[in-house]
Parts: structure tokens; C-alpha cells; sequence
């Protein structure tokens, strides 16, 4: 079987899955891995609350179990890493949350790291993550675009949000590193690296990344599938 990543979107909004596709195609080699973007058709439009990441969880480990015989690695693109060790416990073959994929990236890039939520309330689910993490002591801040999932394939207005946020969380609170909160924000890493000149974490990219790297080493996750 040749080598597989399948990057599973938890929410249903397929222009999200296009748009965060897209941004994997640099890591898209000929001898690579073959990168399979899907879509969670029975999940909101967006994970946007603790309810919404707690529903789509048993939809991303059905997800798993459906892909397990033809994937490589999988990657959880939300940045709650919904599901994440129960599709661990479903599989022996890696998984990457995105959340946590892109904060051990950023936090080699910088000594503080920030992050562009797009709502406020989702920043209490981010910190609660980040502390289990142990990873609270390299936060700089976490602050929201406030504009919901659908609303980010607005560029001209999430941008805008995007360069502000990311200049307050870089001038005010210490953050030499970002780190996009969202898969759907994808398509303006580059965009806004240049704009607030310092590095911007797509974390789906690392999470696909380190994906890759796994494959390539030949590691799993560790651990026996639980029975189905």
C-alpha cells in the first residue's frame, strides 16, 4: 500500500477542507506521501464551542476506522484536536492534532507564542488545552478575529482582522511567534508573516508535517487499538 495521510475536517464546510488542501500542496512530493483532504459531513459548519468538539469527536473516530486500512497517518485539522485520543486508541497508526501539532512548532520558532482565535469564546477552550499541554508558560496571549468559520473565506475582512489581532499579540503581549487558531485560516499564513515580520504557524501544516516525518521513521502512535 503506498503511503497515505488522510486530513480529516471535522466540521461540514467543504470550502474549509479546500482552502486548508490547498496550503498542504508544498508538502505534496513526488516521493512523498499522498495527502487526502475529507470532509466530516455530519458535523456543524463550525467547530465553534466545547459542544461542538465533544459531538464531532465519535464522528472522527468512525472516520478513522473507516480510512485505517488504506491510511498512513492521520491529521485532526481543528484546532481543539476533537476526538484526538480516542482515534489514538482506534488505530496504531499515528495521529496528529493540529492544536497541538502547531503550538510544539511555534514554540520552537519563538520564545512566546501567540494565538489568532476566531471567536472569544473560544479562547477558554484554547487555554484549558494549552495548560494540559504544560505549554502555559510560553503563551504569550490568545485573542480572537471574531468572526465565526464560515465567515473567514471573507479575505479582505478577515485579513484585516487577522493583521490587527496579530499586531497586538506580538506589540502587546511579547509573542515573537503565531499560531493561526483555526484550519480555515490557512490560505493567509504567508500573507500575514510578511505583514507582521515574524513567523506564522499554519498548524495543519505542522501537524501534516510531522505526519510525514512519522511515515518516513516508521513510528506509530504507540499504543494498541482499542477493540472496535
Amino acid at each position: 500500500m503506498a503511503d497515505r495521510i488522510v486530513v480529516i475536517n471535522p466540521n461540514s464546510t467543504q470550502a474549509v477542507t479546500a482552502a486548508m488542501d490547498r496550503a498542504l500542496d508544498p508538502l505534496r512530493m513526488a516521493d512523498g506521501p499522498e495527502i487526502v483532504s475529507v470532509t466530516n459531513p455530519d458535523g456543524p459548519p463550525g467547530i465553534e464551542c466545547q459542544a461542538h468538539v465533544d459531538d464531532v469527536s465519535a464522528h472522527i473516530r468512525n472516520i478513522v476506522r473507516a480510512h485505517d486500512n488504506d491510511a498512513s497517518a492521520f491529521v485532526i485539522a481543528c484546532f481543539s484536536d476533537p476526538g484526538m485520543y480516542a482515534a489514538r486508541e482506534s488505530t496504531t497508526k499515528p495521529v496528529f492534532g493540529i492544536a497541538e501539532s502547531g503550538l510544539l512548532t511555534a514554540l520552537a520558532l519563538g520564545a512566546k507564542a501567540g494565538i489568532i482565535a476566531i471567536l472569544n469564546r473560544s479562547i477558554p477552550r484554547h487555554l484549558r488545552y494549552v495548560r494540559s499541554l504544560g505549554l502555559d508558560g510560553r503563551l504569550a496571549g490568545d485573542r480572537a478575529i471574531e468572526l465565526g468559520v464560515v465567515e473567514l473565506s471573507n479575505e479582505d475582512k478577515t485579513f484585516g482582522r487577522m493583521v490587527e489581532v496579530g499586531e497586538t499579540l506580538r506589540d502587546r503581549d511579547g509573542a515573537d511567534v503565531l499560531v493561526m487558531g483555526c484550519a480555515g485560516m490557512a490560505r493567509y499564513r504567508e500573507r500575514l508573516a510578511e505583514r507582521v515580520g515574524i513567523p506564522v504557524v499554519d498548524p495543519t501544516q505542522a501537524a501534516v508535517g510531522m505526519a510525514i516525518t512519522a511515515i518516513r521513521l516508521g513510528r506509530s502512535n504507540g499504543q494498541a487499538a482499542a477493540a472496535a
